[in-house]
């Protein structure tokens, strides 16, 4: 495909995120693509799962209906009313197309997750940083949701950045078709993979579908390409897989890959995503839960850092 018709191909995005250091190589420009087949019941970017914008509302930044009423005068839905303590109150089903009450919204209290955007526009913005990437070793990550849920979007970013001599990431949960990974391969230069459990019950029941598409294909990855830089990562979940066995066997599959090494990495716990929760009208799970339990965390690490001495 031409570099004309890729830089046309548009996409929905519901961030674009500068200065990264933890998603990739060096200093790194990560966008943020909106849609993924799984359902993480912990995610942290809850906002990324619909493949349609949504409104989040942070009720700290309402200045109060008594100085403004824009959110309730534009409101077709009566979505929008007035609270207690004289904030605005929304109710996310009624306005959850009425897309017009951020623009309308002094505070920024209203906002739309995804916008779509162009690939020209995208790397315009990533093309920006480009002294940094060239010290540090960065450039483009691609992240979600799921970016190969998006996969002509993705694919036209990927070989433009290519085209454009730019460093580029995907960060993916595996979950996609073959056929749509694969075209995709020549134009990548690392992968951060989730694996987040061999225990495919328990993986369909808390994310809505088995583990066994995400394993053949970073099999088929390694297979494909046995030089590949791919850093395999676990999100170690408090009553889901945070224990030494199910981690043990999560690197055990890491070890049998074909091709070189994969690095290896155990994600703690966090509740850094809670607020979207409340902003986007959805309930958290993991509200009560404060961390992982200590000991657990130094056997994980254990377990890690014998693997790496390992590589």
């Amino acid at each position: 495909m031409s570099s004309i018709l890729d830089k046309k191909t548009t996409g929905t995005v519901f961030s674009v995120q500068k200065y990264s250091v933890h998603d990739g190589p060096g200093i790194r420009t990560i966008v943020f693509m909106k849609g993924c087949p799984l359902h993480c019941a912990w995610c942290s970017n809850p906002e990324s799962q619909k493949f349609i914008p949504q409104i989040a509302y942070n009720r700290n930044n309402c200045i109060g209906a008594d100085k403004c009423s824009h959110c309730i005068k534009h409101c077709t839905s009566g979505g929008v009313t007035v609270g207690e303590d004289g904030k605005v109150d929304i109710n996310h089903e009624l306005i959850q197309d009425e897309y017009t009450l951020a623009e309308v919204c002094p505070g920024n209290a209203i906002i739309v997750y995804g916008e779509e955007q162009s690939v020209d526009k995208i790397l315009k913005r990533v093309e920006e940083d480009e002294r940094f990437y060239a010290r540090s070793g960065g450039g483009l990550t691609l992240s979600g949701g799921e970016p190969f849920a998006q996969p002509e979007f993705a694919l036209a970013l990927l070989r433009e950045a290519r085209r454009r001599h730019i460093n580029t990431a995907v960060e993916t949960c595996g979950q996609a078709p073959w056929e749509v990974i694969e075209p995709c391969l020549p134009f990548v230069n690392s992968f951060l993979f989730d694996i987040k459990t061999m225990d495919d019950d328990k993986h369909k029941a808390m994310t809505g579908h088995t583990g066994k598409r995400i394993r053949e294909n970073l099999i088929k990855i390694r297979e494909a390409y046995p030089s590949m830089s791919i850093r395999v990562r676990t999100p170690v979940i408090p009553d889901f897989n945070d224990s030494v066995e199910d981690i043990r066997a999560i690197i055990e599959f890491v070890e049998s890959l074909p091709g070189e090494k994969c690095e290896y990495e155990a994600l703690p716990f966090h509740r850094m995503g809670q607020p979207k929760y409340t902003n986007l009208g959805l309930e958290y799970q993991y509200a009560d839960i404060v961390k992982l339990d200590d000991t657990l965390v130094a056997q994980i690490k254990d377990l890690e850092e014998k693997y790496k001495n390992s590589l």
